[in-house]
C-alpha cells in the first residue's frame, strides 16, 4: 500500500461509473445464448429474497414502510456498517466482514431497492439513502458508528456524515463515488440515457464484462456476483430493482457533494485501487485514478488516502488483507 497526503486544488462532481455506459449499451445488443454458455444451467428465482447469503439476515421495519435486510455479526467497541454500491448488495462485503468480525460489530445493509429489502418506489437520491441509514442507527440504538461505504455507498457514506455528524464516528470510503468532474451536459445526458430496459436487458455476455470492468484481476471467489445477477432476471421483484438502479445513477448526479466536502468533520480513510477501471469515467474523462482521488483528499479536511496496487474498483473484495490492515490501523488512531 501507498499512503498519500498530497493536497491539490481541484473540482469534483458526482463520479458515474463505467458500468452505467456498459449498462446503457445492453440494451443495444441482441442476447446470443448457445451451448456454450457455461451460465445455462443457473436456476431462475422467483424473488430477490431468494439469492443465498453466506450470513443470517434479519429484517428491520423503518419509515414509510421500508424493510431494510441486514446481517449483524461479531463484536467490539466501534461498529461499522457497511453500504455497498450501486447496483450490488450487502454480499459484496463478506470477505471484510469475515475478516473484522473479531474486532469490530460488523453490520452491513442492503439498500432500498436492492438485495432482500422492500422495493418500494423512492427517489434515488443520496440524501434520501442517508436518512435510512441514520433511521436505521437510531432503531437499533448503535453507538460508536463507522461507515464504510463503496462506490455509490461512498457517496451515501459522505452524505450521511454531512447530514448527522453527531450520529457518525467515521468514515472510510472505498473506491467511492463523488470525487470526478463532470459538466452539466454530461450529468443530463446520464439522466436521459440511462434507463430501465437498458438495465433490465443486460446481456450474460454484458454481465461479466461489466464484472470484470470492477477488478484489476477477476478472483475466482467473485463468481457469485455474475451468477446472481443472471439469477435474479426471472424474480418478481426485478424491475423494481432496475427502477432503484436507474434512480440512484440520477440521484448521485442530483445531490452533489463538491459545495459540502469541507463539512465532512469524522476522520475519514479514503481507498482507491491504483487498477480502477471506473474511476474516472473512461468515455468522458479519460485520465489516472490517483488524480480524482486527490479530489477527496484536498477537499475533506481531516482525510488520510490510501492507494492499493493491483486493485480494481472492487478493492475490498480484491485485495482483502490489505483492506482489512488498512481499516484497522484507521480505528486504532
Amino acid at each position: 500500500m501507498n499512503t498519500r497526503n498530497i493536497k491539490t486544488q481541484l473540482s469534483f462532481s458526482p463520479a458515474v461509473m463505467l458500468l452505467l455506459i456498459m449498462l446503457i449499451t445492453n440494451c443495444k445488443m441482441s442476447h446470443s445464448q448457445n451451448s456454450l454458455n457455461p451460465y445455462r444451467d443457473i436456476l431462475p428465482l422467483k424473488t430477490m429474497k431468494d439469492m443465498q447469503y453466506p450470513f443470517e439476515v434479519k429484517y428491520l421495519d423503518l419509515r414509510d414502510n421500508i424493510n431494510l435486510a441486514y446481517i449483524d455479526e461479531g463484536t467490539g467497541d466501534q461498529t461499522i456498517l457497511f453500504i455497498h454500491g450501486l447496483g450490488s448488495y450487502l454480499k459484496a462485503w463478506k470477505k471484510n466482514i469475515e475478516g473484522l468480525k473479531s474486532q469490530y460489530r460488523c453490520i452491513a445493509i442492503d439498500l432500498p431497492g436492492y438485495g432482500k429489502s422492500s422495493k418500494l418506489a423512492n427517489s434515488g437520491k443520496m440524501s434520501f439513502y442517508a436518512e435510512v441509514v441514520k433511521d436505521f442507527i437510531d432503531k437499533l440504538n448503535l453507538e460508536n458508528v463507522v461507515l464504510a461505504g463503496h462506490s455509490m455507498g461512498g457517496q451515501i457514506a459522505m452524505m450521511a456524515a454531512v447530514n448527522y455528524p453527531h450520529t457518525i464516528q467515521k468514515i472510510i470510503l472505498v473506491d467511492p463515488a463523488g470525487f470526478e468532474e463532470f459538466t452539466e451536459g454530461q450529468k443530463q445526458w446520464f439522466r436521459e440515457v440511462m434507463t430501465v430496459d437498458g438495465v433490465m436487458n443486460t446481456t450474460v455476455e454484458q454481465i461479466q464484462t461489466n464484472l470484470a470492468y470492477n477488478f484489476y484481476n477477476v478472483p475466482d471467489d467473485a463468481e457469485f456476483m455474475t451468477t446472481d445477477r443472471i439469477a435474479i432476471r426471472s424474480a418478481d421483484d426485478f424491475e423494481a430493482y432496475c427502477y432503484a438502479v436507474v434512480n440512484s445513477v440520477k440521484g448521485m448526479v442530483d445531490e452533489t457533494m463538491i459545495d459540502i466536502l469541507g463539512q465532512i468533520s469524522q476522520p475519514t480513510l479514503i481507498l482507491f485501487g491504483e487498477n480502477d477501471n471506473l474511476i474516472p469515467n473512461r468515455f468522458l474523462n479519460p485520465g489516472r485514478t490517483i488524480d480524482i482521488a486527490f479530489i477527496g483528499d484536498e477537499k475533506i479536511p481531516n482525510s488520510k488516502l490510501i492507494t492499493i496496487p493491483r486493485a480494481g474498483h472492487f478493492l475490498q473484495f480484491e485485495k482483502p488483507d490489505e483492506f482489512k490492515r488498512a481499516v484497522v490501523e484507521f480505528l486504532n488512531e
